[in-house]
């Protein structure tokens, strides 16, 4: 590299930095938090009140008939395969090893306070969803901010249309495709190329098969990642059930500062617990809504309500898995430096039932990091279409992504230059919070209807936009509105 090329990445990194510090830093966690407990209340603790239903997306019980719509299940499908990648493996360790034990109970905190953001944020995103030419549906933050607020804020949506293709599309799947090639070159011995061109391949059919393909491939791949990955964390808990109530006080006690297991004590364990479950779980982040708003659904709330339930999958379950995989072994020593990440979780599990869990691990990983190329593609397709209608544009897309991925793959040192998704993602949460408090009245009013509707004795909630004309609804979006009186 030449002197005026250090020069720009010096410049470019000092921007990035700075963007970083000032929203990852101090001042957006706080925000997610305060936010998430504000919306918590406001809406009468909804997240808990529909905790029940969140289980009904399971058995298929809002799918339609016409095979051009995405179903709720196949949306949550997604959402979660996006939601659940390396930070479920390697932050889940990261934030034991910096934050002690007591890092997993405000995993949980956020995340049960997170379930309510993903509600308000995926319902406003199916409220002003839009129905595309080919009959499926193109919604999220970007399209509500539009509808919800108005033209005048077109310049907000832009913003946010621009960083999520900067941060999801370009940044965080060139780090997908490293975590892949690095996890096949340690436990497999796989060169990085070889990875690479494999997950070119598999990212090419993918993308070219529109969100139909990216969802049908997800109602398959997901359910198997996740109860694979749950099924062994079963195991390890019930060959350690006798330490159970030891590690679950453990949990409990460095929360609050009973018993300190690192340096920081009960303000690590509140950081790094924090910071590694909004990371994570992305509840309030902006992201999830983008997929959240393709499904089918009776009522704006019904999706909102599914990816709740994405959030408790993500952290509730399966983080949990591998922090009791931790826990529960021995080769996490508080206060020890030196091993933390993948490797953490890694020897981890194989102390617990042997070696050969490294290759089982090696196959979690690629599922969960393609299951979130996928995801990430997605939320860049759907960025660029807000912006341009243009085919050439959308194939410049696909195009890109698929180099990404390979390059990620194969060049190691080259996802440095992608350490701009953090702040860019910083950005994004950021124009996303502020959209959500300027449309939460609207969010609220969607919830007391579907409330109102339950109190009435209606089993599945309807949405009729002709209740609401103040609001830039799509009556073409909502089908089963044309049946009512």
């Amino acid at each position: 590299m030449t002197r005026p090329e250090r020069a720009v990445m010096g410049f470019l990194d000092t921007i990035f930095n700075g963007i970083n510090d000032l929203t990852w830093g101090w001042a957006l966690i706080p925000f997610l938090v305060v936010l998430g407990v504000f919306f918590t209340l406001a809406t009468g603790l909804a997240q808990f009140r529909f905790f029940g239903r969140m289980f009904a997306v399971l058995t298929g019980d809002e799918e339609s008939a016409d095979p051009t719509k995405i179903s709720a299940r196949e949306a949550l499908f997604v959402s979660v395969g996006g939601r659940v990648g390396g930070g479920n493996i390697a932050g889940v360790a990261v934030a034991i090893t910096l934050g002690g034990p007591g890092a997993v109970f405000w995993m949980w905190a956020i995340a049960l306070i997170g379930m309510c953001s993903a509600l308000i944020e995926s319902t406003l995103a199916q409220a002003y969803k839009r129905t595309a030419p080919g009959g499926e549906y193109r919604g999220g933050p970007a399209r509500a901010i539009i509808h919800g607020l108005g033209e005048n804020y077109r310049w907000l949506a832009v913003i946010y249309a621009v960083c999520l293709i900067a941060s999801f599309a370009i940044g965080f799947n060139a780090f997908q495709g490293n975590t892949v090639a690095g996890a096949a070159l340690d436990a497999l011995a796989i060169p990085r190329v070889w990875t690479g061109a494999v997950l070119a391949v598999l990212t090419g059919f993918i993308v070219y098969g529109g969100i139909h393909r990216i969802a049908k491939a997800a109602d398959v791949i997901i359910p198997v990642m996740a109860l694979g990955y749950i099924g062994l964390a079963l195991v390890i808990i019930l060959l350690n059930i006798v330490h159970l109530p030891a590690v679950l006080w453990d949990i409990v006690a460095n929360a609050f500062g009973l018993r300190e297991a690192v340096a920081g004590g009960m303000g690590a364990a509140i950081a790094q617990g924090l910071r590694r479950g909004l990371f994570s779980n992305e509840a309030g982040l902006g992201s999830a809504p983008n997929v959240a708003a393709t499904a089918y659904v009776k009522h704006p709330v019904s999706q909102g309500i599914t990816q709740s339930f994405s959030v408790f999958i993500d952290t509730i379950l399966i983080c949990s898995c591998t922090a009791f995989i931790i826990l529960l072994g021995d080769v996490y020593q508080p206060g020890a430096e030196g091993i933390d990440g993948v490797k953490l979780t890694l020897d981890s599990m194989a102390g617990h039932v042997g070696e050969w869990v490294q290759y089982y691990l090696a196959a979690a990983i690629l599922l969960f990091s393609f299951s979130s190329i996928m995801y990430n593609y997605y939320l860049g397709e759907n960025a660029l279409t807000f912006m341009t209608d243009s085919p050439a544009a959308l194939h410049v897309l696909r195009l890109a992504i698929i180099g990404i991925v390979f390059l990620g793959a194969t060049a190691p040192g080259a996802t440095a230059v992608f350490s701009f998704s953090d702040p860019l993602m910083g950005i994004l949460a950021v124009v996303n919070l502020l959209a959500l408090m300027m449309m939460f009245p609207q969010a609220l009013r969607l919830i007391t209807d579907f409330r109102d509707q339950l109190k009435a004795g209606v089993k599945k909630p309807v949405f009729d936009p002709r209740k609401f004309p103040d609001l830039d609804t799509d009556p073409e979006a909502w089908p089963d509105a044309k049946d009512l009186p």
